[in-house]
């Protein structure tokens, strides 16, 4: 005998809607172990999974935040922009590219510069978005890092670079590579002032970037699981004929092999990175002109 009868109420319209929309966006899914995870506490623990510490790719602006003290800094050269030299067209103009990666991204091109302090040290950074035409170099970013580097001989600071990129940018073809060469030069002349400079390898940190910049630093440091090198490991295979081992073109494979100096967890890079500067510099202690 039922004692006790539930009435279902009618559904209406926009029911299923509301129970999607209340769960939507509330979790994200690890690219390492594929496990689903709140959003929430993807985010508190600086996009690194809390299962399987994968560290998961972060804006040029994010890197900023987490590395300038107080989140303060003063934004350089921000009005650059490229101006489709070679009229390149592939599936669609450059031009249109470039204006459609410019309204997604609210940046101009595909690097940040700011000048703030880390851990009370002047410093000028340099944070790549790799959400820009994948972070390639071109004339614009090959341009603002070179005028970074000839502002930290000029206020006698320091450099960090963060690199994330895919390479040059082959829609400025012969122009692009020619950054390589023009940035290698201006932190020779860094070097001989004894300035110290830190790059920072993130996944993925690939091309031209590689074979240039990113791996001059004073100190080349990198973030666990960052795919680091300059040919993909399918075109490597192909050429060389040979299976590639296992971890290739990983920050700890590189490491361990003597290309980067160490492998940092997000967590610690700030604090190791001022240590590194504490280290570099005359007495430990900053100095400003």
């Amino acid at each position: 005998m039922t004692w006790f009868k539930k009435t279902r109420r009618p559904e209406r319209p926009g029911d299923n809607e509301e129970r999607t929309v209340r769960t939507e966006g509330l979790f994200v899914k690890c690219q390492g172990c594929e496990e689903m995870l709140l959003k929430r506490e993807m985010e508190e623990n600086l996009s690194v999974c809390p299962r399987c510490g994968h560290h998961h790719r972060i804006s040029a602006a994010e890197r900023l935040t987490l590395t300038m003290d107080n989140d303060e800094w003063v934004e350089l050269d921000a009005e650059l922009s490229s101006n489709d030299p070679l009229h390149f067209v592939d599936t669609k103009s450059y031009r249109t590219r470039l204006r459609q990666m410019q309204e997604s991204t609210k940046l101009r091109d595909a690097l940040i510069t700011a000048q703030g302090e880390i851990g009370g040290r002047p410093a000028i950074v340099c944070a790549m978005e790799l959400g820009f035409v994948g972070g390639s170099l071109g004339a614009v970013v090959g341009e603002k890092i070179t005028r970074a580097i000839e502002l930290t001989i000029k206020e006698r600071s320091a450099l960090v670079v963060f690199s994330a990129s895919g390479g040059a940018r082959m829609q400025e073809g012969a122009i692009s590579l020619m950054q390589m060469a023009k940035i290698s030069a201006a932190l020779a002349r860094l070097d001989e002032q004894g300035l110290p400079f830190i790059s920072v390898l993130t996944d993925p940190t690939t091309g031209g970037v590689t074979a240039s910049y990113a791996m001059l630093g004073d100190l080349n440091i990198a973030e666990p699981g960052a795919q680091i090198g300059f040919a993909g490991p399918r075109v490597i295979e192909q050429t060389i004929k040979q299976k590639l081992p296992e971890g290739f073109q990983r920050a700890e494979f590189l490491l361990e092999h003597g290309m980067l100096d160490a492998v940092v967890e997000r967590k610690d890079l700030k604090q190791f990175i001022t240590n590194s500067l504490d280290f570099m510099s005359p007495n430990g202690k900053a100095h400003k002109t």
